[in-house]
């Protein structure tokens, strides 16, 4: 895959996430939402958030032709989140994954960004079904995986974390 295409939608352009989203990362990584949901990764600065996409984003990208795409609102050219698919350590398949920053979200970019990313994975990637995984406290994303037709399946229990996870399945007919 090129790496240089990006994707459209309606409102949002989706490319492949580089270095050049360090500060942006930066500051994603480090919401409030991220921290209570996802995680803390020790992102403090640029620095950390580009060692990050070095060894977290890049190799992933490189290894699938997919991974962690930049959503960038079209009308001022703002980095508002990400979305991707994604190769998780405990989760069978490849999962798809979403988090915009606090001021982006309830306007529906993840759920276009999300739509438009499946439908990569369907028929860039040739991928026939899609896992994804949240939070049991996270209801949002929840009913986002749902609108997206993925179905709740179970609890699990990735490595190296304390409590279970909400997974969620899509299969293609």
């Amino acid at each position: 895959m090129n790496q240089d295409i990006t994707y459209h939608t309606e409102r949002l352009s989706l490319r492949l996430s580089t270095l050049e989203d360090a500060a942006f990362m930066l500051e994603l990584l480090n919401t409030p939402k991220w921290l209570q949901f996802i995680g803390d990764r020790n992102i403090r600065s640029k620095e950390d958030a580009e060692a990050y996409i070095q060894n977290n984003i890049l190799p992933v990208i490189k290894k699938y032709g997919f991974g962690n795409f930049t959503v960038i609102r079209k009308s001022d050219n703002s980095k508002i989140g990400c979305c991707g698919l994604y190769d998780r350590e405990g989760v069978e398949g490849i999962d798809i994954g979403f988090a915009f920053l606090p001021e982006y979200e309830n306007q529906g970019y993840a759920l276009e960004s999300a739509f438009k990313i499946k439908e990569l994975a369907l028929k860039e990637f040739r991928l026939d079904r899609l896992s994804a995984i949240t939070n049991k406290k996270n209801i949002g994303s929840q009913k986002l995986l749902e609108k997206l037709d993925l179905e709740y399946k179970k609890e699990i229990s990735l490595p190296n974390s304390k409590e279970p996870i909400l997974l969620y399945k899509w299969e293609a007919n």
